[in-house]
């Protein structure tokens, strides 16, 4: 059990740097050239890519053992820090959670945080494949 919630830690810390360094190229370059939506849209299929190799590295790294309870508490961890780690993000650019979770309404942050679900989904999908 804890071994999977360090797991869930470390992947969502890969997946928050990550997503980090992206959402800075799509801020910057593409979303200017094509709009928030259609940035995007071309940004979520890198980002779940790597998730999803993010994820098999971390299972694999930590050996964490291959049954649903044991992977769903690691996604359930990964998500909750992933959320906790944007929300801190944007008290830090000075958006309120009030703020932060109003944002949801718009198109590209409702598809974000789908993304963000079918990666805290990536553990127990993992079990199924192998």
């Amino acid at each position: 059990m804890m071994q999977a919630t360090k797991a869930g830690a470390l992947y969502a810390l890969i997946v928050f740097l990550v997503g980090f360094a992206l959402g800075a190229g799509r801020v910057v370059l593409l979303a200017p050239a094509l709009g928030g939506t259609a940035a995007v849209i071309l940004e979520i299929p890198v980002m779940l890519a790597a998730s999803w190799l993010a994820c098999r590295w971390t299972v694999d790294r930590l050996g964490i053992r291959r049954n649903v309870p044991t992977r769903f508490l690691m996604g359930g961890v990964a998500v909750v820090v992933l959320m906790t780690a944007e929300f801190g993000l944007g008290w830090v650019l000075g958006r309120s959670p009030a703020e932060r979770i109003a944002n949801y309404e718009s198109r590209s942050a409702a598809i974000g945080l789908t993304a963000q679900i079918a990666c805290a989904l990536f553990p127990v999908v993992q079990v199924w494949r192998r």
